[in-house]
This record gives structure tokens, C-alpha cells and sequence, in this order.
């Protein structure tokens, strides 16, 4: 799935995404660890994976869209 990162904090390593869709969907250091990732911008296209749904819904990997 395609989000857009909405926030990033490099001093916890977690943040917020908006989905498509406007919704926005927070991920802990976990998931940014699990993307390899050392920085992240707000505006930057990421992929992410999920699991769960509604308001369960957790972002379990956030990595870089590529094309």
C-alpha cells in the first residue's frame, strides 16, 4: 500500500502517514527500523505494509516508494 509521510520525529523514530484516502495512521520505530530507513520527510511517497483493520489498523514496515 501507498501512504505519504505526514510526520517524522528522528528522536523516536516514529511518526504519521496519510493514506490515500486522507486517513492519517501512526508507526512506531519498529516499523521504520523494518524499512531500513535513516530519515524520512514529510511529503515523501513511502510504502507501507499494514495488518489489522479500522481503528486496530497498525503500520508494521514503512520503506520508500520506488518506481
Amino acid at each position: 500500500m501507498q501512504a505519504t509521510a505526514y510526520t517524522y520525529d528522528s528522536a523516536t523514530r516514529s511518526g504519521s502517514v496519510l493514506l490515500d484516502d486522507g486517513t492519517p495512521v501512526g508507526f512506531d520505530a519498529a516499523a521504520f527500523d523494518a524499512g531500513g530507513l535513516r530519515l524520512l520527510r514529510p511529503g515523501q511517497r513511502v510504502r507501507i505494509e499494514t495488518e489489522g483493520e479500522g481503528d486496530a489498523l497498525r503500520i508494521t514496515l514503512v520503506t520508500l516508494q520506488t518506481l
